[in-house]
């Protein structure tokens, strides 16, 4: 599966690159929204991994944009904000838009990519 990862703390997306990539995925960081929307094409049987707290463009905007695809990819929204403050800030309510706050949990985060 292609992972898309928009994170701008670069330990974090490098890690999550490393590992994601162990499990066989193939991995595209990006470290802002922007750049991700001009260079990606994301598809149905793509997993992006988006940070809601980007410089710029912001994860929620991100979230928004790809919504109107014709075929969304998967998401898996991570934040260090609450979860209250994440629902609020989320574009759509779609029950398949996974939310892990931050510090990740690695077997959660693997459990939701399959």
């Amino acid at each position: 599966m292609q992972v898309y990862i928009i994170e701008d703390d670069m330990a974090v997306s490098d890690a999550l690159s490393v590992l994601l990539e162990e499990l066989g995925h193939q991995t595209v960081c990006f470290d802002d929204g922007e750049a991700f929307l001009d260079a990606a094409r994301p598809g149905a049987g793509d997993m992006v991994i988006v940070d809601l707290g980007l410089p710029g463009i912001g994860g929620e905007e991100v979230v928004r944009q790809l919504e109107s695809e014709q075929n969304p990819a998967r998401f898996i929204v991570i934040s260090g904000r609450s979860r209250t403050m994440i629902d609020r800030s989320l574009p759509v309510s779609r029950d398949d838009i996974v939310v892990l706050r931050k510090p990740l949990s690695l077997p959660s985060l693997v459990a939701h990519l399959n």
